[in-house]
């Protein structure tokens, strides 16, 4: 009964979901912010040379170039929502409510590299969660990211939750068109065939 009766730890939330505080700052381990910068350029490099390599002749190929629509869409959209709303980060502040503040470093609102690597895997979940539910697994990198982020105070908690939504609906959005990739369809009829497939 004591367990029960003892005092939680409380945190002053703020931001638009009342969940926002500043963490203990931790910049070790797995949570370095030099990790976080090897998973946003790899997801990267594989999204943009996965589509090239693989061109749109099959699934795989059409696949990669939906993340690269969903990635290149979402890196857009959070850029302007960063430039909107110039929230201050929690390495600035305690206050998660300072918004339109002025100054280059205020864009913490929304995450651009939870957005981006959820926009970036979302595709492939969409497509092969029924015939492979291992691939439901790629949800890991976005939440590792964004507990990570947090963790070096580069974000607070609702900037990393709306940087996942903003990623997955663009992911989403982008798996189910009917039409061929946007970016691909913008390039040379060369790309649709892929690398691998022009050396073969």
């Amino acid at each position: 009964m004591a367990v029960l009766c003892a005092p939680l730890p409380a945190f002053a939330g703020g931001g638009p979901f009342g969940i926002d505080h500043r963490v203990s700052y931790d910049n070790s381990g797995i949570w370095k912010k030099s990790n976080q910068k090897i998973l946003r350029y790899g997801t990267i490099l594989t999204v943009g040379l996965g589509a090239l390599a693989l061109g749109d002749n099959d699934k795989e190929g059409d696949t990669f170039w939906r993340a690269v629509d969903s990635t290149i869409i979402t890196v857009g959209a959070s850029t302007v929502m960063k430039y909107t709303f110039r929230r201050e980060r929690p390495s600035k502040t305690d206050d998660p409510d300072r918004w339109f503040k002025g100054g280059s470093q205020n864009h913490s609102f929304p995450s651009g590299e939870v957005s981006l690597i959820s926009a970036a895997v979302t595709p492939f979940i969409v497509n092969y969660h029924e015939d492979h539910p291992w691939v439901y697994a790629l949800a890991i990198l976005p939440a590792y990211d964004a507990v990570a982020r947090v963790k070096v105070r580069g974000h607070w908690q609702s900037d990393v939750i709306v940087g996942a939504a903003l990623g997955t609906g663009i992911g989403i959005w982008a798996s189910r068109r009917t039409e061929s990739p946007i970016i691909l369809s913008w390039l040379p009829g060369g790309f649709r065939i892929g690398f691998i497939h022009h050396f073969r």
